[in-house]
């Protein structure tokens, strides 16, 4: 895992997102007013998550899936960017940069994931939160979100996304400690990257509370 984690996602942009009101799924008029950017924003996230999950309507979630697959989840993930972390769209960059860090290196993460769960500190770390997935199901849980398929409870979804946060981060710190010797700025990485996850993991947790108190938007 690396710093696009907790700020921006891994991996080269191809295009750029066209800002879109998911809605009618119809594309805004007009140049990338921040403010409309900003708008779409939050539409998208709000469409992803509760349309998706709550309409009646099995051809919403359809649409939501085609719009995802024809524009890219990059392409509509790229809106959220800019969005405060503690937000509903900024919520979802989040699991979009997890989700592409955990597909652009799965067997480095895996053996973070290992590292953490394999300390003494993990059960301290996760403490009263979900059961951390692992990074399959990460990616499974993650693609379900954005692709407005997933009907469980998000502020669960976002708890458990936390604790793989800090497995991650538990991993990379002790496997910090191993190299502080050997490789001092791999190990000097590590320890950067891990606190930067933790900030994520924080951000996470903050957001499935407030969706609780349904005060996330």
């Amino acid at each position: 895992m690396s710093e696009q984690a907790g700020s921006r996602a891994p991996g080269p942009r191809h295009h750029k997102p066209k800002p879109f009101a998911p809605i009618d799924f119809e594309p805004f008029a007009g140049g990338a007013d921040p403010a409309r950017v900003s708008e779409a924003a939050h539409l998208a996230a709000q469409a992803l998550v509760r349309r998706g999950r709550d309409s009646d309507d099995p051809g919403v979630t359809k649409r939501l899936v085609k719009l995802a697959d024809e524009q890219g989840l990059e392409a509509i993930a790229e809106m959220w960017a800019e969005s405060p972390a503690r937000s509903l769209p900024g919520a979802l960059w989040r699991l979009y940069a997890l989700r592409a860090a955990t597909v652009q290196d799965p067997e480095r993460i895996a053996v973070y994931f290992r590292a953490g769960k394999d300390t003494a500190q993990v059960s301290n770390v996760v403490a009263g939160a979900a059961e951390p997935p692992g990074a399959d199901e990460m990616k499974l849980m993650a693609d379900a979100i954005l692709s407005g398929a997933f009907d469980g409870d998000f502020d669960v979804a976002l708890e458990r996304s936390a604790a793989f946060c800090r497995v991650v981060a538990l991993g990379q710190a002790t496997l910090a400690d191993g190299a502080e010797h050997s490789n001092e700025n791999h190990a000097s990485k590590l320890t950067r990257n891990s606190h930067l996850l933790v900030k994520t993991a924080e951000d996470l947790e903050h957001a499935a509370n407030a969706w609780r108190l349904g005060e996330l938007d």
